[in-house]
């Protein structure tokens, strides 16, 4: 193999050590939990967090500046409920315990990838549908929202293609707060699926 193939190996298997270690340390035993993926400068899941309490909540980005600063809020409030973390989604579900269900998965504003030569980059993925949906407590809830109405149509699609997901047509949003990323925007669009 490339040596520079068994050097990227390395770092992941090194990242994903420390996301796990993180995880043992900041989660409970057994848990069912709120994630967040591309969580920003952690605003709407602090505010979901403080509106309530007795729920785990738990955000990731790639970004290390972003996840500084959701920490930040979260001091700032004293909140035990929420917790950031950098990590790349695909490690993160990979090192996530087996203890640990996802009751809600949000996704707000992702990088859309509008070239066609990039949509595979883009996080919804038929693959990943399946993996998300075997983490996912019974009834479980994804929540996703882009301005993009390109990347709104594949997450339809690929919803609708997915035995493991239903789209719940009229669901409410489960909490409401303006994130940076949705101050920039003239409008959006939502979808609320559930685990089948």
């Amino acid at each position: 193999m490339p040596e520079g193939y068994l050097k990227e190996l390395k770092r992941a298997e090194e990242r994903k050590a420390e996301i796990s270690q993180y995880l043992e340390k900041c989660l409970p035993e057994r848990a069912k939990i709120l994630f967040e993926a591309g969580c920003g400068h952690g605003h709407w899941l602090t505010s979901y967090a403080m509106e309530n309490p007795k729920q785990f909540c738990l955000g990731i980005d790639l970004i290390a500046g972003r996840v500084d600063k959701a920490n930040k809020k979260k001091e700032k409030r004293d909140l035990g409920n929420v917790h950031f973390i950098k990590a790349e989604l695909g490690e993160f579900l990979e090192v996530l315990p087996t203890t640990i269900s996802l009751e809600a998965v949000v996704f707000l504003f992702p990088d859309p990838w509008p070239k066609a030569r990039h949509h595979k980059k883009r996080m919804i993925q038929s693959a990943f549908l399946e993996q998300l949906a075997s983490r996912m407590e019974k009834n479980g809830l994804f929540y996703f929202r882009t301005d993009d109405r390109s990347y709104f149509d594949w997450t339809i699609e690929h919803l609708n293609e997915s035995k493991f997901w239903q789209i719940k047509e009229g669901a409410e949003w489960l909490h409401e707060e303006n994130t940076y990323f949705q101050n920039l925007m003239d409008g959006y669009f939502s979808v609320v699926a559930e685990v089948q």
